[in-house]
């Protein structure tokens, strides 16, 4: 079936199997690596995009709903001037270790920074709740949104 949406800004067409999970369109057709797939049950948030500007976990939607609707990965977002105050704060904090998880930690500190421009410790918490890190213990992705938020002060 052929759907039609638009993907980081730009309008996309592909003709995809009604079945065929987002996640799987975005990492196999379209080779958009940033959405990784860790878990494929929606609890470790590994895959994690924006649609209509929610968090969504790309392995639970299925590629037929996607048409009409609007998708940024980190690919796009990775454009923005928020996507700049994200990494200063996750750089400076030390938030990345291995990587695997950091791209659905940006997504959701984005999700979160859209929705409360100015999060306490414990609202940044709750905001990342569906992201899984093995590597960390999670103080170093919390104070990288704090300083984020900083940092982008005025952007969100």
């Amino acid at each position: 079936m052929m759907i039609n949406f638009i993907l980081n800004g730009s309008s996309i067409s592909i003709d995809v199997e009604h079945s065929r999970r987002l996640l799987d369109v975005l990492r196999d057709d379209l080779k958009l690596t940033s959405v990784k797939e860790g878990c494929g049950e929606g609890e470790c948030g590994s895959c994690a995009v924006l649609l209509n500007g929610q968090l969504i976990n790309s392995c639970l939607i299925a590629a037929a709903t996607l048409e009409g609707q609007e998708v940024v990965t980190l690919e796009g977002y990775r454009l923005t001037k928020r996507f700049e105050a994200i990494k200063e704060g996750f750089e400076s904090c030390g938030s990345v270790q291995c990587g695997f998880c950091t791209p659905g930690f940006v997504m959701a500190a984005e999700a979160l920074l859209s929705s409360n421009r100015d999060p306490t410790e414990d609202e940044v918490i709750k905001g990342i709740e569906g992201n899984l890190c093995r590597c960390t213990g999670y103080q170093m992705i919390v104070a990288g949104i704090l300083k984020a938020k900083e940092i982008g002060k005025g952007l969100w």
